[in-house]
């Protein structure tokens, strides 16, 4: 038969339950506080954030690594039959920029000057 418990035990562990639930009421006011789901909700964005740009990070360097690769060969030496055409073309498009920025300046200008008169 199980031991008859004295007035004391059954106090002593009424005590003990008391700090126990005290204990447990302090965490579930410190877990449910605003600041602290404010900052366990930063943590978590600033953690996510750091995750995306991350990854953001490996993808744009595998990016590069593959555009260098395209012009330049394993051992450093640069493919000089993909750096030309793709030179020219930049040119080009560079002069034609340039020539149709030059041709749409005197017509602004001259629009602005009526608008003046």
């Amino acid at each position: 038969m199980p031991e008859a418990r004295t007035p004391a035990d059954i106090e002593a562990d009424i005590v003990r339950r008391r700090q126990d639930l005290a204990a447990a009421l302090d965490e579930i006011a410190v877990r449910v506080h605003p600041k602290t789901i404010i900052g366990d909700a930063k943590a978590k964005a600033a953690a996510a954030v750091d995750r995306t740009a991350g990854r953001a990070y490996v993808v744009a360097n595998r990016a590069v690594s593959d555009v260098r690769a395209q012009f330049v060969t394993e051992d450093g030496a640069p493919r000089v039959e993909r750096i030309v055409p793709v030179a020219v073309l930049v040119l080009a498009l560079a002069g034609g920029a340039l020539a149709v920025s030059s041709r749409r300046k005197p017509a602004s200008r001259r629009a602005a000057r009526r608008r003046r008169h």
